[in-house]
């Protein structure tokens, strides 16, 4: 395995399918022996449920992950509005901080072997009045695995988002194509011009499924196709 086997998960639009590939790649972790442990730095959209605040998105990446974490280190900003992060943020008085999200995920890579962190929206959200997305992405550091939504207008989405992770000096490590709009015309030929055009392998397409869970959404995929993804034999870890 590489030196430091962490990605960072973002996507082409909001709803796209970031957290059932999150999901699935750590699923897919778990199933080779990685410890591999999920985060959804910031969640928005939460409701209390037996005196405990819950976000479904980040729920499924902890039913997925191989390490339990404390909520407060798997989503340190863990916000009840279902709107834009910093709208949410806003209305209980709270302000985003990336510097500590970096601190939570300095400490959550001390606890796995490997860590997938999942953003919010698209690539760069706003999170503050002075921070976004792409500013978390950048701090971070971390390959970056792009899911790209299969419907109409999916090129130009994908290809921008490309654009804007290289501007940061980031690594475009590999992207996943998911089904959104099943009956999108010449689906085909849009995955073609994307393989084309987008400068890391992609992993698989994952269609539209009936019920969607990480492990049916893993069979679509090759993560074998990341670089560094442990073999059968071993797995080192440097922190």
């Amino acid at each position: 395995m590489s030196r430091h086997p962490h990605w960072f998960v973002t996507g082409t639009d909001t709803e796209i399918g970031k957290t059932l590939v999150s999901s699935a790649l750590l699923h897919a972790l778990r199933t080779a022996g990685v410890a591999a442990a999920g985060m959804k730095p910031v969640a928005a959209g939460a409701v209390m449920q037996d005196g405990v605040l819950r976000n479904d998105d980040a729920q499924q990446l902890a039913a997925a992950a191989g390490v339990a974490l404390p909520s407060a280190l798997a989503t340190p900003y863990l916000l009840r509005a279902a709107i834009a992060p910093h709208a949410a943020a806003a209305l209980e008085n709270i302000e985003i901080d990336v510097a500590h999200v970096l601190a939570c995920f300095n400490r959550v890579k001390t606890m796995a072997q490997a860590v997938v962190v999942e953003g919010v929206g698209g690539f760069k959200v706003p999170l503050s009045d002075t921070t976004n997305t792409a500013d978390l992405a950048q701090m971070l550091g971390l390959p970056v695995i792009l899911v790209v939504g299969l419907r109409l207008g999916c090129l130009n989405h994908a290809l921008l988002t490309a654009e804007a992770i290289a501007a940061r000096g980031l690594t475009l490590a590999a992207w996943v194509c998911n089904v959104v709009d099943p009956e999108m015309g010449h689906a085909e030929a849009s995955i073609q011009a994307l393989t084309a055009r987008l400068p890391a392998p992609l992993l698989g397409v994952v269609p539209r499924l009936a019920k969607p869970d990480a492990a049916t959404a893993a069979a679509h995929l090759d993560f074998s196709r990341l670089a560094g993804w442990p073999d059968s034999s071993s797995f080192t870890l440097s922190l």
